[in-house]
């Protein structure tokens, strides 16, 4: 896996196409449409966050556009993410999403569009995949990849011989979850890790390993935990709607967890998993 060094919030991932995503990204899960969306992404933006991570199924894309606009910053400084979610699987239900998701966003092209979980079943991920493609040859989408896909899921898609191969696998992934399986398949595989939940929701903050390594470097629990995703080379959105903390997440390029903290960190796994875990799905 290629990534260039690290260097504040300008620090880029070059993905298997050529093309580059910022390192560390803005989540909007459960960011609440309107106000608290809009605050959270133009906050992000004028921090220097230069990559937004949104989707379908979250019901704050028109949010995350308005933001992009009142920002002043020019479209293509800014690296869009959303996603078709699972009752939108199939050809042309993949093709008519991505137009409402341009619609409701107000752009012209998303720079990366994910199937956000392989739940809908092989014959349906296959028809999605196809529509994905088409979409990225008319121009509407950049780059393609998927979320919360597993070994196995990931196998079935490259085994059909796409045109185009994904460059993204965004799962959960953090130091009680530290997926080894997936991750060393990706990267074999040249696909790009990006972690989600990276703070876990909040459930490990008081972590007293993390505390521990925290206090070390002068550091929030959360900082650490992004820098850990950071150093494992993984492309890492934490999801935040309060302004001190979008800009203190962001505050991570001025120190190195030395490699005995990161195999610490690494020893927590226990396999946690804070939501849902599509990637064992058949």
């Amino acid at each position: 896996m290629k990534r260039v060094s690290l260097d504040g919030l300008q620090s880029f991932f070059a993905l298997s196409n050529a093309r580059q995503i910022p390192l560390l990204g803005l989540g909007v899960y459960a960011t609440e449409p309107g106000k608290p969306t809009e605050d959270a992404v133009l906050w992000a933006l004028q921090a220097g966050y230069r990559h937004i991570d949104t989707a379908a199924s979250y019901n704050n894309e028109v949010s995350v556009g308005n933001a992009i606009r009142k920002s002043g910053i020019s479209r293509e400084q800014i690296f869009v993410t959303t996603k078709l979610y699972d009752d939108d699987h199939g050809f042309e239900k993949a093709l008519e999403a991505c137009e409402l998701s341009l619609e409701k966003l107000g752009l012209e092209y998303i720079d990366l569009y994910l199937i956000h979980s392989p739940l809908p079943g092989g014959e349906l991920r296959y028809e999605s995949w196809n529509a994905l493609q088409k979409l990225v040859a008319q121009g509407k989408v950049k780059s393609i990849g998927v979320s919360n896909y597993g070994v196995h899921h990931l196998k079935e898609l490259l085994g059909s011989n796409p045109t185009i191969r994904p460059v993204v696998n965004q799962i959960e992934v953090t130091p009680w979850n530290t997926r080894t399986d997936i991750v060393s398949f990706c990267e074999s595989q040249h696909i790009a890790v990006e972690a989600y939940s990276p703070l876990s929701q909040g459930h490990k903050l008081q972590d007293p390993t993390l505390l521990k390594i925290a206090a070390k470097y002068s550091k929030s629990p959360a900082q650490v935990l992004i820098r850990w995703s950071l150093q494992k080379g993984y492309i890492v959105i934490p999801k935040s709607a309060n302004k001190g903390r979008i800009e203190q997440n962001a505050d991570v390029f001025d120190f190195d967890l030395a490699d005995g903290d990161m195999n610490v960190l690494d020893s927590l796994n226990v396999n946690f998993v804070t939501e849902w875990d599509p990637t064992v799905a058949p």
